[in-house]
């Protein structure tokens, strides 16, 4: 089955996040440990006030988390999120392979530079446009 790297941002329940915090990084782990995923990069994202209540809570803790897995696995993931109680929202997206270094990188708190270079890294850079002098 095709491998792809998913970048996987969850809400979870800001109480909960409060009592236990490595609690959080150790579920993100299983979760993806139970589809046989491999984690690129996984921390704390932000936490702050919901735009909106979801399940009652009205504060949030944003967890980014990147990922290799199975795409055949994905399914068994999602139902795996909708179980897990401290988990109030997720979305998961495939990554697109040119994108997978540089945002890694960041996630992993490089500087924007490191991740550009990241980036470079096996490829080419193109040469920057010519700049025009500007009218007086």
């Amino acid at each position: 089955m095709a491998q792809n790297v998913y970048e996987c941002m969850f809400i979870f329940n800001a109480n909960a996040y409060a009592r236990n915090p490595a609690g959080v990084g150790k579920a993100v782990e299983d979760l993806v440990a139970s589809i046989g995923g491999e984690i690129l990069a996984s921390r704390l994202w932000n936490e702050q006030k919901l735009a909106y209540p979801i399940k009652g809570n009205r504060k949030g803790a944003y967890w980014l988390t990147y990922f290799r897995a199975d795409s055949a696995e994905m399914t068994k993931f999602n139902r795996g999120c909708q179980l897990n109680d401290s988990i109030l929202r997720h979305l998961s997206i495939r990554l697109d392979p040119r994108l997978v270094e540089p945002m890694v990188a960041v996630a992993q708190g490089k500087t924007p530079a490191a991740a550009e270079e990241a980036a470079a890294e096996g490829e080419a850079k193109p040469a920057k446009p010519a700049e025009t002098p500007a009218a007086s």
